[in-house]
């Protein structure tokens, strides 16, 4: 009986130990990309570690970016990163968390609830998430189209783009889109400052990690609504002027 006792105590043992074990490994796969923003600049511009990348593009059904977008987003990192295996999007819908104005930890939880892809040897991933909601961090003044909040995760609050493009005087919807979504990949490819060094200081000094030319993707206007008069006129998507783009050439980059 108690050579019983001791075997059965040593089964449990076993399996508590099992499942300790998977539950940490199932956190040590996702925690390289749970790290901070621009934080993966090098390793997603370059092909040193990762041939590839593939982008888990995550809406709130009835929020799914344009077409045009989508196809803008894949053009500007085909310029700027090396992935000679290639760049794959894969898209899918998840009904409304309801959880609107969102927190960034509020969106941390929603991909962590709902992302399925990380990186593994030779590929990179990244997560891209459109709301159904805003940011809790509008006012007045302005209010947020966007957000990168870890080094493969960003957010566009897409019924707010909704709320300020494609009516009379607003900017087309797939540029406004394109804009914000060029933008915040920006922040992850890490700029401004933000985890690719800058070759010359350019970095805004009231606007910490933006760019200080007025015209370039990475001004600070570009992921708010302070821009959109700008974005009218213009009715093109801004690039990335110069200087950012000898920081993503020094950095690995195109």
């Amino acid at each position: 009986m108690k050579n019983k006792l001791l075997l059965l105590l040593a089964a449990v043992l076993v399996l508590n130990s099992c499942t300790n074990e998977d539950s940490n490994n199932s956190n040590n796969y996702k925690i390289e990309n749970q790290q901070s923003t621009g934080s993966s600049a090098y390793d997603i511009l370059s092909d040193d570690t990762y041939k590839s990348l593939i982008i888990e593009l995550v809406y709130v059904e009835g929020f799914e970016p344009t077409t045009t977008a989508v196809n803008n987003f894949r053009n500007f990192l085909n310029d700027r990163i090396h992935k000679p295996n290639g760049i794959t999007v894969e898209s899918r819908s998840i009904p409304s968390p309801g959880e609107s104005p969102y927190t960034t930890k509020e969106i941390a939880a929603i991909e962590e609830d709902n992302r399925t892809l990380y990186n593994t040897e030779n590929q990179i991933a990244i997560w891209m998430f459109f709301a159904d909601g805003e940011s809790e961090q509008n006012d007045e003044d302005s209010v947020v189209l966007g957000t990168a909040y870890r080094n493969t995760s960003f957010v566009i609050y897409e019924e707010t783009i909704h709320g300020y493009s494609d009516s009379r005087y607003e900017p087309n919807r797939g540029t406004l889109e394109s804009t914000v979504i060029n933008h915040e990949f920006g922040h992850i490819l890490g700029l401004t400052n933000l985890g690719t060094a800058m070759t010359e200081d350019h970095e805004d000094p009231e606007h910490d990690k933006h760019c200080d030319v007025e015209s370039c993707l990475m001004y600070w206007a570009a992921e708010s609504s302070a821009n959109l008069g700008n974005l009218f006129n213009a009715g093109t998507v801004p690039e990335l002027d110069p200087k950012c783009l000898a920081d993503l050439q020094a950095n690995g980059g195109k």
